[in-house]
């Protein structure tokens, strides 16, 4: 995957300042997603792992919404006629768009305005920041549409993120929260004008983007693997992992900018 040439299909992609953006661009229905656009989510996402030009991801909505959601007409429709065996390649290639934005090691920055609702609350609950306006609607609305609230790794991540109530709660009512909501509850990081949303993003991104690469890839990583291990067990695991980025050309370029009193250019090897 050459960054600078990449050209999706079914999201809209640019690539600067070692910073990819991708951005959903069915305004005129709030950014539904379809099969395809599930599919080929996954697969740059997958595709990332290995890209390293690309340093952080932004993730948008074009027109002043976030993401709808799967596509009524594309999506759940065609749903209602399925088989359970069709129904369970659906959900699991769903899930495996989650899987593959918390496998990729690049930061993933949530632009949030408007609607996020569904999956498109599952997109942004699944980067690894979030930014948000004050007109920011988020709504895991399954159970809006007969579903239980556990789909692409809900009940796993979002518990982690506001707290196993109030994931209960959204996930139990289908609710919408508010942006203030978000951010109290720790779901946005914060909340910004909606003028000023993509720049912010971008500027955080760009600010990661800077950072050391490496070492951002295995703080995620370990983020991930760790929930589910004695507390011994991930002290273990980030021994282990910090010797490795103490054994990195960053840590070395870190001590010799300190020691010169300038700022550290880091490089990601």
């Amino acid at each position: 995957m050459d960054p600078d040439s990449f050209a999706p299909t079914h999201f809209l992609w640019r690539f600067e300042e070692g910073v990819a953006t991708i951005t959903l661009n069915r305004p005129e229905r709030k950014n539904p997603l379809t099969f395809e656009s599930y599919a080929e989510l996954r697969d740059t996402f997958r595709a990332l792992i290995s890209v390293r030009a690309v340093k952080a991801v932004v993730v948008g909505g074009a027109g002043g919404n976030f993401s709808s959601g799967g596509d009524v007409h594309d999506i759940i429709a065609p749903l209602t006629r399925m088989a359970i065996p069709e129904l369970l390649d659906f959900t699991r290639m769903t899930g495996d768009l989650v899987k593959a934005m918390r496998a990729c090691p690049q930061p993933i920055v949530a632009a949030v305005d408007g609607i996020c609702a569904g999956a498109g609350a599952i997109v942004a609950m699944a980067s690894d920041l979030r930014l948000a306006t004050p007109a920011a609607c988020t709504a895991f609305l399954f159970s809006k549409v007969g579903l239980a609230g556990c789909d692409m790794g809900a009940c796993a991540i979002l518990p982690r993120i506001v707290g196993q109530g109030r994931a209960a709660e959204l996930l139990f009512t289908g609710r919408f929260m508010s942006a203030e909501e978000g951010e109290r509850w720790g779901f946005y990081n914060r909340l910004v004008e909606p003028a000023d949303l993509l720049a912010k993003a971008h500027a955080l991104a760009r600010e990661l983007a800077k950072g050391p690469n490496f070492a951002h890839g295995i703080t995620k990583t370990q983020l991930n693997q760790e929930w589910n291990v004695s507390l011994e067990t991930a002290i273990e695991m980030e021994a282990q992992a910090q010797a490795l980025c103490m054994a990195t050309n960053d840590f070395r370029r870190a001590y010799e900018a300190f020691a010169a009193r300038r700022t550290p250019e880091f490089e990601g090897d």
